[in-house]
């Protein structure tokens, strides 16, 4: 079993933030090992929520939104084979924008543990590297659009 947590200070609103990473279809653009998502059960983004990633490799995790409490914390788990993925993302604004911590933990069982364990000592790099990108990609939409996401409630 392999924990990790990551904090970063983004330039966006909690809302405009948690709204873009809270939907499974907006995922491919920020999460580096992404070719797609499929099965998406429903448009806007809900406790409950399914879906499948489909990485680049082409392991394909079901995945499911467990806790979402909007602008301050979006939960998931993602299950493949014998890896279990739990990843909670908690936002809580700033002066500057958003401090994003992601915690996690991957859970290898029998054959897949090893897998599970060289994984988890990346994820925290991959996490910030991802954030970053969806950072990013908020920002160049700023940008072009100085209307972006709902106001902050």
């Amino acid at each position: 079993m392999n924990d990790f947590s990551v904090t970063l200070e983004l330039p966006h609103p909690p809302a405009t933030l948690f709204r873009f990473l809270a939907d499974p279809t907006n995922r491919p653009l920020w999460q580096g090992s992404l070719r797609g998502v499929t099965n998406v059960d429903r448009d806007e983004p809900q406790l409950g929520m399914q879906w499948r990633d489909v990485t680049k490799v082409g392991i394909k995790p079901w995945m499911e939104i467990t806790e979402l409490t909007p602008y301050r914390v979006l939960s998931e788990t993602g299950t493949w084979r014998g890896v279990d993925g739990l990843l909670t993302l908690r936002f809580v604004k700033t002066q500057q924008g958003t401090r994003v911590t992601a915690e996690g933990r991957l859970i290898g069982h029998g054959p897949f543990a090893l897998a599970a364990a060289v994984s988890g000592r990346w994820a925290p790099e991959t996490i910030r590297k991802d954030l970053l990108r969806a950072s990013e990609i908020l920002g160049a939409r700023d940008r072009t659009s100085p209307d972006v996401g709902p106001k902050e409630p």
